[in-house]
């Protein structure tokens, strides 16, 4: 059951990224900081790149899929996270085109960014602990020693080509690049650009 603790890692890496963009906000919006576009735009590249393009399709395809076979009773709890999953990319893309607008549009369009980080932050730690509280228990109890055969080749990269070619070292580069960004007290980069 790697796999279980693949996925709890990386909700909690996941909610480090997503502490981070909203302490930024809250930042610029409490105490009149600088904008970090560098760190909110390595932020966003990792939300999209790696729950949205890898984490996600993975719980899709192998252990919802699995779990849906093997626990009938979880079929309703599937279908919501898997609707979260298909809202998760419209969220990021708002949260692009918000950074974007507040990037080259100015002051006048953070309210409507930090609004949209407000509202995904909330919706993705929601949608993790559902996973976590809902869907993880079920999966112990009710998949087989061979579907967890298959689950865990499948998030430690065993069996899934088709997800693309980034790999967990990349993820992991681009998770220390935003803690090198960000500045204290979410990471270890200059307190101002």
């Amino acid at each position: 059951m790697q796999a279980l603790r693949l996925i709890e890692d990386d909700h909690r890496a996941l909610a480090a990224v997503l502490h981070g963009m909203r302490y930024l906000v809250r930042e610029t919006r409490d105490r009149g900081a600088p904008p970090r576009f560098d760190v909110l735009g390595a932020m966003l590249y990792y939300i999209d790149a790696f729950p949205e393009r890898v984490h996600h399709p993975r719980e899709s395809e192998y252990l919802f899929r699995f779990l849906r076979a093997r626990c009938p009773p979880a079929a309703p709890i599937i279908d919501q996270l898997e609707e979260e999953h298909r809202a998760g990319t419209e969220h990021i893309r708002a949260l692009e085109q918000g950074l974007a607008r507040y990037q080259h549009g100015g002051r006048t369009e953070f309210p409507a960014f930090a609004s949209a980080v407000e509202a995904y932050v909330a919706f993705q730690h929601e949608h993790m602990r559902r996973e976590e509280r809902d869907i993880l228990p079920l999966a112990k109890q009710h998949l087989l020693p061979s579907d967890w055969e298959v689950i865990d080749a499948a998030f430690t990269g065993g069996s899934v080509p088709r997800f693309g070619t980034d790999s967990p070292e990349n993820f992991q580069k681009l998770f220390d690049l935003i803690v090198n960004l960000a500045p204290p007290p979410i990471g270890v980069g200059p307190a101002h650009a």
